[in-house]
């Protein structure tokens, strides 16, 4: 039988959060900040959660549901924030909305393979090392 009746899937592995975390702690350590990064999969489950420079413990699960909430959407949790300001606050009746910058879709080819989220500073500081790590993956496509 020469048909596949399944895709080929690529999803983010734990050593490559690992190099990606890598890349995200540079960032954190450069800017002097204290944050949780967190990885997930394309269906939004953990797969690495560090704490770097010693941030606030709530934002252990902030940045967990920004990589969660980029992954299952398939955006940004800007793209979120920004509709909120816009004037559209029914968007936070959605389940699993985060509207607040800092969570990222990691694309491989056109997939999402998994997402990243960063919480500890303000929304526009986690953004900036959210795009630390989708520079890092780049870097190594």
């Amino acid at each position: 039988m020469s048909q596949s009746y399944f895709d080929e899937k690529k999803v983010i592995t734990l050593a490559l959060a690992k190099v990606l975390m890598a890349a995200a702690e540079q960032e954190i350590v450069r800017q002097g900040w204290s944050m949780y990064v967190a990885f997930v999969d394309d269906s939004g489950t953990p797969i690495l959660v560090e704490n770097v420079s010693r941030a606030q413990p709530a934002s252990w699960k902030i940045s967990i549901a920004k990589a969660a909430a980029a992954a299952r959407f398939r955006r940004p949790t800007k793209v979120w924030e920004d509709r909120v300001k816009a004037g559209a606050p029914n968007i936070m009746t959605l389940p699993g909305v985060v509207a607040s910058e800092g969570g990222v879709p990691l694309v491989v080819t056109g997939q999402v393979v998994g997402a990243v989220g960063v919480s500890g500073g303000t929304g526009a500081e986690d953004g900036v090392v959210a795009q630390a790590v989708v520079a890092a993956l780049a870097g190594l496509l």
